[in-house]
């Protein structure tokens, strides 16, 4: 049987480092290239091809429609072979991610599905860090993070997980005596759970409900959306979280408060720095975490 050709190895590492970094510049610096050289590896490709892979516009690089359809077809045998060069290679020790993430994310979302990603890539392994200033961490004690707010940092690379709406959460006992509209009256004597890392999102629950001037008798703030789900089931208080929070919680002591739809300011992201997506166990994740939509 002919051997068949294969494309060159260097020219598909700058392709699908363009791609992700959708620059040339930074590509070519990740690499060590310089720019006239990372646009030769790129042109051989397309010239092996036959294809017009990117269009070009000063430094920033974009796909055509062939060169999507090009990396869509790649880029699953790309992570294919080197699983498999992973699986056979005696000398590759376990890969180590150290990531952050908040307790109720991790207990929700992340560990019901760490079963199917250790089956796909049982070399990896993963430290938890639930500490605060998972954001700041980044990069130093800590590898990649998922953290709830209003948007990262620049300069760092971001993927927004989900988009959420705010609900104001109690027990029932609780929703029966408040009853189905707002009474400001009711609400001043109640007790609010507010979390670290949602600050915002009792304003903008108050704003939509039109009860801005609201003084509750006194508001709690917790640091973990575990804690604040059972307080609000023993009736300690009202938990101002995501409509998330509740449905994936499934606990039948618990009651939304109210028929309001309040958009929310924060939302769950992945971060890491963009370098470290060139260490394996942060790509291996982040795809990962990227294709299952947790």
């Amino acid at each position: 049987m002919p051997t068949r050709r294969l494309p060159p190895l260097r020219a598909l590492e700058a392709f699908m480092r363009t791609v992700r970094l959708g620059s040339a510049r930074a590509a070519s610096e990740e690499l060590g290239l310089s720019p006239s050289a990372l646009s030769r590896r790129i042109a051989n490709l397309e010239e092996f091809t036959g294809k017009k892979l990117f269009t070009r516009a000063k430094q920033a690089m974009q796909l055509t429609d062939e060169g999507q359809a090009f990396h869509d077809a790649v880029a699953p045998h790309l992570e294919a072979l080197a699983l498999a060069i992973e699986n056979q290679s005696e000398n590759i020790s376990l890969l180590r991610l150290r990531l952050g993430v908040l307790p109720l994310f991790g207990s929700q979302r992340l560990f019901p599905h760490l079963g199917e990603l250790r089956k796909r890539h049982p070399l990896l392994h993963i430290d938890i860090d639930t500490g605060p200033h998972l954001e700041d961490r980044v990069g130093d004690t800590l590898d990649a993070a998922i953290i709830l707010s209003r948007g990262p940092a620049a300069g760092l690379h971001a993927v927004r997980l989900d988009y959420n709406m705010v609900h104001a959460i109690c027990s029932k006992e609780a929703a029966q005596m408040l009853g189905t509209n707002p009474d400001i009256d009711k609400l001043a004597k109640q007790t609010f759970l507010i979390h670290n890392e949602l600050p915002a999102s009792f304003e903008a629950w108050k704003q939509e409900l039109g009860i801005e001037a609201l003084e509750p008798a006194a508001i709690d703030h917790y640091d973990s959306g575990q804690l604040m789900l059972e307080a609000a089931a023993q009736g300690l208080g009202i938990a101002i979280m995501h409509d998330d929070h509740m449905k994936r919680a499934a606990d039948n002591r618990l009651a939304r408060l109210f028929d309001a739809e309040v958009e929310s300011p924060y939302s769950y992201w992945f971060i890491c720095k963009p370098t470290a997506l060139e260490s394996r166990p942060v790509r291996l994740f982040h795809d990962w975490l990227v294709r299952a939509g947790l």
